[in-house]
């Protein structure tokens, strides 16, 4: 099948979480015989930030917005199903308009969801929105996470389906490397500084720190550069993919903490843990609805729910049991969570549709 992308960058990423998601679900899809085109606006910095990743999977495009967007919408037309990603952030509310504008018998359309919560609460929150309306129109919606209750939500909204396709482990671009010296630490959290994230990682990390000064702490991502920190933290800015590996080998223990819209609903696993898993990485997690669907507290993930937690984790769990754990996580990461296996969960959606509405012609 001829699938036509449009997100918010598949190269890089630069201020772009779900760089990793998109290489993932798309490099797994071409391994099933799909063959993918995807679509990312020149902006934000992303291609002066570009990632040494192998992209031969797909076919990459880079468009200038909006001069390029009537050529965008004609080359999309070519293909058997046109995904838009939520987020792309340029042109969102254009662009999830006029795909819709595609649809034949021989194309549909689907809104693929990377921030679900936050969609649903912005659609909820003004009854103007113009997203509204169109969500009924989308032969399918996939979402990054969210669970039961996104599904529900979507369902109330009008969508015809709503998947739910999660974060998983590449094994090709995450695993195991040596410790990098400049990068040892007892506590490692990469992530960008966001509004509905800044406060959760004052709570769990930079508190930790504060109580913790016998530990080192290192955080990773940008924006932080202006914050105030405990002197046992240091920040090493942006950290690109090919470095995520280093900083969850290199430190004894890595944090997850979700922003409070993926905490709140739950069932929405980041990027980061798995690339920990991948890494072999001890993982402590601040808590969230379902990650017992992914991982077994205390054995394969450890779990706090405010920085006494984290702080009280450092000291009790000396390093020969953190390897033990992480072990354990990437164990049944390669076993139950990688993208071989969501990619599956895609093409089986996929397959099933087009085969009913064959049958139904």
């Amino acid at each position: 099948m001829k699938i036509f992308v449009i997100g918010s960058s598949i190269t890089s990423s630069y201020w772009n979480g779900a760089a990793t998601y998109y290489r993932g679900i798309y490099r797994g899809l071409a391994e099933l015989g799909h063959k993918v085109t995807f679509a990312e606006p020149d902006a934000y910095g992303r291609q002066q930030h570009r990632d040494d990743v192998d992209l031969s999977y797909v076919k990459s495009v880079v468009y200038q917005t909006p001069k390029d967007l009537g050529w965008l919408m004609s080359e999309a037309s070519e293909a058997e199903l046109v995904i838009k990603h939520s987020g792309v952030g340029i042109d969102d509310e254009r662009l999830e308009r006029e795909v819709l504008n595609l649809r034949s018998k021989r194309t549909r359309v689907a809104f693929w969801d990377v921030d679900a919560p936050a969609t649903l609460a912005r659609v909820e929150g003004d009854p103007r929105d113009a997203f509204r309306r169109l969500i009924s129109q989308y032969d399918f919606i996939f979402t990054y996470g969210g669970g039961p209750p996104i599904v529900d939500h979507y369902l109330r909204m009008g969508a015809k389906s709503c998947h739910p396709i999660y974060n998983a482990h590449d094994p090709s671009t995450h695993h195991p490397v040596p410790p990098s010296e400049h990068l040892i630490c007892d506590l490692a959290f990469v992530g960008n500084r966001l509004p509905d994230r800044e406060a959760r990682v004052e709570q769990f990390f930079l508190e930790a720190a504060s109580l913790a000064p016998e530990f080192a702490f290192v955080l990773g991502g940008e924006g932080w550069g202006s914050k105030r920190m405990p002197a046992n933290v240091r920040w090493i800015g942006h950290v690109g993919t090919k470095d995520h590996n280093a900083v969850n080998s290199s430190a004894r223990m890595v944090l997850n903490i979700n922003r409070n819209s993926m905490a709140d609903v739950g069932f929405s696993p980041p990027t980061r843990v798995f690339e920990a898993a991948g890494a072999g990485a001890c993982l402590i997690t601040d808590h969230w609805t379902g990650i017992e669907q992914f991982f077994v507290p205390e054995k394969e993930i450890l779990i706090a729910r405010n920085a006494q937690d984290v702080v009280s984790l450092l000291r009790s769990v000396d390093a020969e049991s953190a390897r033990s754990t992480g072990s354990a996580m990437r164990a049944r990461a390669l076993e139950e969570h990688t993208y071989t296996i969501r990619a599956r969960e895609v093409d089986e959606i996929l397959a099933t549709a087009y085969s009913a509405a064959i049958s139904a012609a």
